[in-house]
Formats: C-alpha cells, sequence, structure tokens
C-alpha cells in the first residue's frame, strides 16, 4: 500500500518559460538546451534541500516555435503534425532535458530522489469564447504571399500583420478548467518524486458529443495552468520565475517601484490599474491571483539566480492574501 512521505507545508510548484532552455543569441543546440537546463536544475535543488517536494512546470515557445518550421519546411514530404502534437512533443523532449540533468544532480547531492515526465493533457471548454478571437502568435513570420498559400491550404487559420515584421498565425488560447493528471501528478509528487508536467501549459483537450477526449489547436497560458495544477496538489508554496528579480510597477521608467510583498487586493489592484502588461508581467500576476484566491497560501515571483535569497525573504516578490 502507498503510504505518503509529503509533510505540512512541503510541496512546491515551479513554473519557468521556455526561454530558460538556452540565452539569448544562442540556437537552441541539443548542447546549449542542457546546460542552461543544468544550471536551472541546480538552482531548483535549493527547494529540495529545503524540505520541499517538487513539481516543475516549464513553457515551450521558442521550441514549439521551432517545430513549426521544421513542419513548414518538410510539408511536402512527410505529414503535418498539429499544435497538439508538437505542445506534446516538446513535452517529451524538453521534459527528457530536465529530467536527465536533474537526475544527475540528484546522484551528485546524493538525494535519493527519481525524477518522471509526463506528458499532461489539460480540459478547456469547447465554448471558451478565445476561440472566437485567436490571438496567441504562434511559429514563424510569412510574407503576404507566403500567406496567400497557407490560407489556400488552411482556410481555417487566421494570420495577423505583427508590426511590419511579416505575418503570423494566431491560435486561441482559452482559459484551462481541469488538468487531467492531477491525481497521477500528486500521486508521484507525494511518494517523494520530483515530477516535471505541464510542458508549454499543457496539451488543450475538449470533450466531444461523445465525452471522448479530444485534442485542439490552441494554447494554453502555463502559468495560468501551472496555477490550476499548484490548487490540485495542494502546494504550498507556487514559484514563477522570470527574467528580473522583483514585480515592478513602472517597469522600464526612470520611477519603477520594486516590489517586496504584494497583497492579493493590492496585486488585483495595480493589475486593473494597467501596471502589469497582457504580454509580460500580467499572466503572472494573474496565475499569482488565481492561487492565492483558490487556497494558495504563498505565491513568489522572482529570478532563477534570485531563487535562494527570495525563499530566505531577501529578495523577490512575495504574493500572500493579506
Amino acid at each position: 500500500m502507498h503510504t505518503s512521505r509529503v509533510k505540512e507545508g512541503s510541496v512546491a510548484l515551479v513554473a519557468f518559460g521556455g526561454n530558460a532552455f538556452f540565452e539569448t543569441g544562442q540556437k537552441g543546440s541539443i548542447e546549449e538546451q542542457r546546460q542552461s537546463a543544468g544550471h536551472m536544475c541546480l538552482k531548483l535543488l535549493t527547494l529540495i534541500d529545503r524540505g520541499y517536494e517538487l513539481v516543475i512546470t516549464h513553457g515551450n515557445g521558442p521550441q514549439v516555435g521551432n517545430l513549426l518550421i521544421q513542419r513548414d519546411m518538410t510539408r511536402d514530404k512527410i505529414p503535418e503534425m498539429p499544435l497538439d502534437v508538437l505542445v506534446a512533443q516538446t513535452e517529451g523532449s524538453l521534459g527528457y532535458i530536465l529530467q536527465q540533468e536533474l537526475l544527475n544532480q540528484l546522484r551528485i547531492h546524493k538525494t535519493g530522489k527519481y525524477v518522471v515526465t509526463l506528458v499532461t493533457q489539460v480540459l478547456v471548454d469547447k465554448d471558451d469564447p478565445a476561440f472566437n478571437n485567436p490571438t496567441k502568435p504562434v511559429g514563424p513570420f510569412y510574407t503576404k504571399e507566403e500567406v496567400e498559400k497557407m490560407l489556400a491550404e488552411h482556410p481555417d487559420w487566421k494570420m495577423v500583420e505583427d508590426a511590419g515584421r511579416g505575418y503570423r498565425r494566431t491560435v486561441p488560447s482559452p482559459e484551462p478548467r481541469r488538468i487531467i493528471q492531477s491525481h497521477m501528478i500528486r500521486s508521484l509528487c507525494y511518494g517523494g518524486n520530483v515530477v516535471i508536467a505541464l510542458g508549454g501549459g499543457g496539451v488543450p483537450m475538449i470533450k466531444g458529443e461523445d465525452g471522448d477526449y479530444l485534442g485542439i489547436e490552441a494554447v494554453i497560458d502555463k502559468d495560468l495552468s501551472s496555477a490550476v495544477l499548484a490548487i490540485d496538489i495542494k502546494a504550498d508554496l507556487f514559484v514563477i520565475l522570470t527574467g528580473v528579480n522583483k514585480v515592478c510597477l513602472n517597469y522600464g521608467k526612470d520611477d519603477r517601484q520594486a516590489l517586496d510583498h504584494l497583497t492579493y487586493s493590492e496585486a488585483k489592484q495595480y493589475l486593473k490599474e494597467g501596471h502589469f502588461p497582457p504580454g509580460n508581467m500580467g499572466p503572472k500576476i494573474s496565475a499569482a491571483l488565481y492561487y492565492l484566491e483558490n487556497g494558495g497560501r504563498r505565491a513568489i515571483i522572482t529570478s532563477a539566480e534570485a531563487l535562494e535569497d527570495a525563499l530566505d525573504g531577501k529578495d523577490g516578490t512575495h504574493l500572500v492574501w493579506n
């Protein structure tokens, strides 16, 4: 019979973006991604050293973008795979890279833990308004002539111009309703394993008329789906790693103000006032708000470099209910 190893106050979920797998200017080779993943795993060990059972989620934007370029270049030779399949592919490939690097670090540090990667499906509402207004850009840029060819082959696609750089396809970004494998993730985590899940926000699924799960071409915000999972597994700590040490008001301006702490009501008000843009800090704040309003204890938004100090209360932005 399975016995839980988890103690009160000892489950942490950490979410970070797909850009963490390689630095600006790099091409994203396997060597570069392994090196960056190894660096990230060293940072994450501080949570394990402090007694947390760990669940890791990650983005996949650059990697899915590369797969979409490959798909375009080989469409005359091999069948095209839909976006949901490409999300699943990157869940496997990036999970494998993280799993390997983390397993090696755990062996070196003699922690006695194992790592498992789970291809994770996320249920969304087929009537979500996002399906009527696809806004999430994915894949490469196209010329106007290429767009005409693409739309002839895929008349249901929506293509938009992106700041004069060309045209890109946009897909829906529906809200996550349920993490289908959350009970499995919880069981693995509570058994003392490190779990890597929800790559790219998870594979978006809807339910058909007969109740079957059906994959769809969409992108789920990985921070929000991570918050849903954090609630499902009763995580005591929800960490979102990003490119800055602290959340700021008036970011990018001379009078910017770094925030050490935010209550739920303060964060909600600042978000409403427009301090956290949709394409930047907004989704992270929204995810932290979801976590807190559904019973979460503490969220931290910080960088990987500042994680250890953030856990000690010396850095990062700490979000609590009040």
